[in-house]
Formats: structure tokens, C-alpha cells, sequence
């Protein structure tokens, strides 16, 4: 035999070597993980993100599943029948300003699903948007699997509750949730529920739709702090935000002791991570993964020293579309079942030119879909841009009704001291008494008594007690909320208590 024959020889005994093997092995038994050449297992290759997709989709069912909650257990007592600033009264304003009409005009001021139900009972409405909200945040956030139906339908809930929460949902973390929400929308295919639907590939168009997201977030809170207070600029903000910040938590305590020079050194590397980072984005794949990984390095250090809601989680979010399966793969197992294996199985068929039959259709309007997405994002970012570029830059704006694309910031100014509104009640006939005794009520999460441990909240959000804060810096009469408040406590009202930690009444009258 010819050497050559030989040669060809070696392989064919080794195939029917390993065929009896085969044989020999129990149905059962899983296929093994794929190897590279050199027998380690096989690297996800990068440029693709379809596990990118899955923790974008997770990370935002989570942040909804939260702001759900939060509307659960506390809009009735805010908005609902018998609220602070009943939504019923507020849709009926619109109505009325729009001469009794529900058309066009009004749909445009208040999106929202409201204008379609029965407002008789307003609490039950409040109660069926959320519930609606938690259940299928639940199921995406336990499964992984999501279409643009269902994404579309929690967009639009949570739409419908911010479009009736006038001042309760005024902060900037609603409008981010609903840019946030509205872009994962397109994450999806049309129909399928999949956590890796092989006929839609993850869009870039969306992915720098996240990231130009993330990069107005950063870029305008960090020029609304230079524009917006001098002790940005001489390093000193630090020294005060800690104990000056809406709600402290424990952590905040000890790190308003820290030295000047760690306070310069915060202020420096918020500087640094608001203004210089954001441009990283645009630099190519390891300097946009560095983005990434600063980002969610910031985000998670604000989230361990203050109480700001789901703001900090929520801005993870855009952050993970810099990362791609390369990147994010040791988030998975690597076992032969796994989402790892499969992407890598997938990799290897577009390698070698075995790709799913496409749907010529379907991708055709998938690709117009998100073209035209990437038109509106880019023509309603124009305000955004000018404003982001004027000396006179507001923040946490919308120039649209559904608050697709919108502008950011935060702490333009920084208080330098801290002054608190203190609710008391008295059962003294003569309130004017030098011996009339004044009892504090207690709030869930906001400064009062002093001997009180600050409380641990993020990503949960007591809003009567963010806007306690707001209204330190105004008068009673610029906040007509606090004197309904003031009026329910009078009535011992229970809804209105149950926005309350302590009631120093409870089993007795009402203060007089």
C-alpha cells in the first residue's frame, strides 16, 4: 500500500473506533461541550449578542417589575378615589380643557389607558394597570423570553400610570423607564417567545439606540453640574451631598465623615465618569466594554451610599448593550444545555454557512422597522442635542408626549444644608397652649427623628417621602398635596396613614 493510502487510512479506523464507542454509550448521555482545536472548550466569538439581549430584556423586566410594585402598594393612597391628588380629577381637568372632548388633543396631553375605562372606581383601574404590569414583568424576568408584545404592553402600562401620577411621578427616572422600555421593544421578534430566536437576530440599530442612551444620561448629568453650582467645579459638593441627598442610607452616614481629600477625589471622579467616559462608546469594542463595566462600577457605588430609587438600576440597563457575547458569556453555564452552548452552537453554523432558512419577509420588515426607529430616536434627539449644548440646559425634560427621547441630569445643585418638614399633631384643646404637646408622625424612609438609623430602600421608592424633600425647599401654600396630607392626618384617615411609619395617635382620636 502506498504511503498516501496509508494516510487516508488512519482517520477511517478512527471514525469506526469511535462509532462503536458510540454504540456503547447510553441514550441518555448529553453531547459533550465543544472543544477548540487544542481541546479546551470553544470561546464565544464576539460581534454577536444574543445573550446580550437575554440580560438587557432580564435587567428591564426586573426595573418594571420594581416601579409595578412600588404603583401597587402605593398609588391608592396617592392617586387613587380617595387620594392625596385623586387621577380622576386631574383626567377630568384635561377633559374639560379640551371642551368635555376625549379626542386627539386630550390623548396627546395624557397618554393613557385611563381615558378607556370606567372612572367610578379608580382605585380597582390603579390596581388592575399594575397587577397587569407585575404579572407580565414576572414572567419575563423568571423566563428570559419576551416578544414585542409584551414589551409593548408593559411600556404601555407603565405609560398609562405616568401620564395620571402628575407630581408623584414627576421625577426623571419615570421618563428614563419609558425610553428604556420603548427601545425593548425592539429587542424582540414580533411574536416568538424564545430566549434565543434564531430568525431575529439582536439589532445593532437598537443596541446604539442603547447607547445613545446612556451616553446622554452621562454626558447631561455631568454638564448640568458644572453649569449648574460653582462646588462642582471647586471640588467641595461632596462635602455636603451626602448628608444633603433626598433620602440618606446607613452608608451615607459614614462616608459624609470621609476626609476633604476623598470628597475632592469623588468629585473628580464624577467628572471624569459623566464627561470623559461617555465618549468611549464611540472608540471601538474594548474601549466601549471598558464603558461598560466604569458604568455599572459607578452605578453600583451610588447605589450602596443613598436611597435613589431605581434610578442607579435602571441606568445599568443601557449600559449592558456594550458588552457582547464574548463579553457577557461567563454569566453562563457552560453545560451542553445551556444558553452558552447554544450561542456557540449558532456561531459555528454562520461560520460555516449553515444558517436558518430565512423568512424573506418577516426580516425585510423587521430591517424598515428599525431603520425607521433609528430615524425617529435621531429626529426627536434634536431638541435633546441643542439642549444638551445650551448654556441654559434643563434636565429631566421631555419634549414629546410619550417621552421617547428625553433629557437627563441630576444634582445640578447642591443644598448645603439640610432642613427637614417635621408633621406634628395635637390633642390639646388649645393647640396655642404653652402646654399643649406636639407628637411627631413618623415617615417610612425620610429623615425625622434624629436617633433614627437611616433607612436601606434602592431599588424600592417611598414617593411621598422624595417629595417631603422638594417641599423643605418651598413653602406649604407651592405644595397644596401637604395640606391635604395635613387634612387626612386631621381625619385619621387609613390610606392616607398607611404612607406612614408611625402615627402617634394610633388607637386613639385623631389630633384635634
Amino acid at each position: 500500500m502506498r504511503p498516501d493510502s496509508l494516510v487516508m487510512a488512519a482517520p477511517e479506523g478512527s471514525l469506526r473506533k469511535r462509532k462503536v464507542g458510540d454504540e456503547d454509550q447510553s441514550p441518555a448521555s448529553p453531547p459533550t461541550p465543544a472543544r477548540d482545536p487544542v481541546g479546551s472548550p470553544a470561546r464565544l466569538r464576539t460581534g454577536t449578542f444574543w445573550l446580550t439581549r437575554v440580560v438587557l430584556l432580564q435587567a428591564l423586566a426586573f426595573i418594571y417589575f420594581v416601579a409595578f410594585l412600588v404603583a401597587f402598594n402605593q398609588n391608592k393612597a396617592l392617586i387613587g378615589d380617595q387620594g392625596l391628588l385623586p387621577c380622576r380629577l386631574y383626567l377630568k381637568n384635561v377633559q374639560q380643557y379640551f371642551q368635555g372632548r376625549i379626542d386627539l388633543g386630550a390623548w396627546s396631553y395624557a397618554p393613557t389607558i385611563m381615558w378607556l375605562l370606567d372612572w367610578s372606581n379608580m382605585n380597582f383601574n390603579l390596581d388592575l394597570l399594575a397587577l397587569l404590569g407585575l404579572g407580565l414583568s414576572s414572567f419575563v424576568l423568571v423566563t428570559g423570553c419576551a416578544n414585542m408584545i409584551l414589551m409593548a404592553s408593559l411600556w404601555a402600562l407603565y405609560m398609562s400610570l405616568v401620564n395620571v401620577g402628575q407630581i408623584w411621578y414627576s421625577f426623571g427616572w419615570e421618563s428614563q423607564l419609558l425610553e428604556t422600555g420603548f427601545l425593548g421593544i425592539f429587542l424582540c421578534p414580533l411574536w416568538t417567545l424564545s430566549r434565543l430566536p434564531k430568525h431575529t437576530p439582536t439589532s445593532r440599530i437598537v443596541l446604539w439606540g442603547f447607547r445613545w442612551l446612556i451616553f446622554r444620561i452621562m454626558l447631561g448629568a455631568g454638564l448640568i453640574k458644572i453649569r449648574g453650582d460653582k462646588c462642582w467645579l471647586d471640588l467641595t459638593c461632596m462635602d455636603f451631598h451626602y448628608e444633603t441627598q433626598p433620602v440618606p442610607n446607613p452608608m451615607a452616614y459614614y462616608l459624609h465623615r470621609s476626609p476633604w481629600w476623598f470628597h475632592h477625589f469623588e468629585t473628580l471622579s464624577n467628572h471624569f465618569l459623566e464627561l470623559l467616559v461617555p465618549f468611549f462608546l464611540f472608540l471601538g469594542r474594548r474601549m466601549c466594554i471598558l464603558h461598560g463595566v466604569l458604568q455599572i462600577l459607578f452605578q453600583v457605588i451610588l447605589i450602596i451610599s443613598g436611597n435613589l430609587s431605581f434610578l442607579n438600576w435602571l441606568t445599568i440597563v443601557p449600559s449592558l448593550a456594550c458588552f457582547d457575547d464574548a463579553a457577557l458569556g461567563f454569566l453562563f453555564p457552560s453545560g451542553p444545555r445551556g444558553l452558552k452552548h447554544q450561542v456557540l452552537e449558532m456561531q459555528k453554523e454562520e461560520t460555516g454557512g449553515v444558517q436558518p432558512k430565512p423568512r424573506y419577509g418577516g426580516c425585510t420588515v423587521r430591517r424598515v422597522v428599525h431603520i425607521s426607529l433609528g430615524v425617529l430616536v435621531a429626529w426627536l434627539s434634536v431638541p435633546v442635542v441643542i439642549n444638551l449644548l445650551s448654556s441654559r440646559q434643563v434636565m429631566n425634560t421631555s419634549f414629546n408626549p410619550l417621552r421617547i427621547v428625553n433629557t437627563y441630569g441630576a444634582f445640578g445643585s447642591i443644598t448645603k444644608e439640610r432642613t427637614e418638614v417635621i408633621l406634628q399633631g395635637t390633642a390639646s384643646p388649645n393647640a396655642s397652649a404653652p402646654d399643649a404637646v406636639w407628637e411627631d408622625y413618623e415617615f417610612k424612609c425620610k429623615p425625622g427623628d434624629p436617633w433614627r438609623r437611616p433607612c436601606l430602600l434602592s431599588p424600592y421608592h417611598y414617593r411621598l417621602d422624595w417629595l417631603m424633600w422638594f417641599a423643605a425647599f418651598q413653602t406649604y401654600e407651592q405644595n397644596e398635596w401637604i395640606i391635604h396630607l395635613a387634612g387626612k392626618l386631621l381625619a385619621g384617615d387609613a390610606e392616607a396613614l398607611s404612607l406612614l411609619a408611625l402615627n402617634p395617635f394610633e388607637g386613639r382620636a385623631p389630633p384635634r
